[in-house]
């Protein structure tokens, strides 16, 4: 996937939009910018609901609906405990977003973890996650593994055990068909292939480190990066490419 990244200006220029059109129209005048389309397709009931797919590339996973105008995309290593952070701080802004259906999210799911602090907890978690994505359940386990990676990295990992243990907190998700799946590895080929996709993201060889966001294909970089771990923050950054997307995609180019 080809990204751009964000100069700290162009943030800047986008919140600068925006402020001089509430002081100078008042109150109103953020709401005054979404421009008035067709009425918002309904919201889904819950994360539960959302609809997950494996893309077309064979690498990316989207969550919520397919034709939402904004793409989210998430760069994650399953063992990077910043990630993890990410996950229980900003990410809650993009879940909700996807599932009002304003926006999709995008996986690729990266295991370099693995090479820096050993083992194969990385691959192994990545391919689990692809297998529940076969029972529709991706979004619930992934769920529960960033819930609880900090004690599954303090004591062991993700082990293949460990996997079926917390697939235990997702209902539905045990099957002979899941288990076995992720005792065999069945989606070996996926995880080198995501890990390649990685890489080849941005001009790094090593890929853009995780956790990394790009909306609408621009990479958030710089000090737009600090408000991946703030709810508030990310939830107005959001609003502004939201209302703005004019200025979101002149600034950015």
């Amino acid at each position: 996937m080809q990204v751009r990244y964000v100069r700290p200006l162009a943030y800047a220029a986008v919140w600068g939009t925006l402020a001089v059109a509430a002081v100078s129209f008042g109150p109103g005048a953020l709401a005054a910018l979404q421009p008035e389309d067709e009425p918002a397709p309904q919201a889904y009931a819950g994360a539960t609901e959302l609809p997950e797919a494996l893309s077309s590339d064979g690498t990316t996973i989207t969550v919520g609906d397919p034709d939402a105008a904004m793409a989210v995309r998430l760069y994650e290593d399953p063992r990077c405990p910043i990630v993890a952070d990410f996950e229980s701080s900003g990410a809650k802004a993009i879940r909700e977003r996807t599932i009002k259906r304003q926006a999709k999210t995008e996986y690729t799911l990266a295991s370099f973890k693995d090479d820096r602090l050993g083992g194969d907890g990385s691959k192994r978690a990545v391919n689990a996650l692809r297998a529940a994505l076969d029972a529709q359940k991706f979004t619930e386990y992934h769920a529960v593994l960033m819930e609880h990676q900090a004690g599954v990295e303090a004591s062991g990992g993700y082990t293949t055990q460990r996997l079926l243990s917390l697939a235990d907190e997702v209902p539905g998700l045990r099957s002979e068909t899941f288990d076995a799946a992720v005792s065999t590895m069945k989606y070996g080929d996926f995880v080198t292939a995501s890990q390649k996709a990685y890489q080849q993201t941005g001009d790094d060889p090593i890929g853009p480190g995780t956790p990394s966001v790009a909306i609408n294909t621009t990479m958030l970089t710089g000090d737009v990066r600090g408000d991946l771990f703030d709810e508030d923050r990310l939830t107005r950054l959001l609003t502004v490419i939201d209302n703005a997307p004019e200025v979101w995609r002149n600034e950015r180019s």
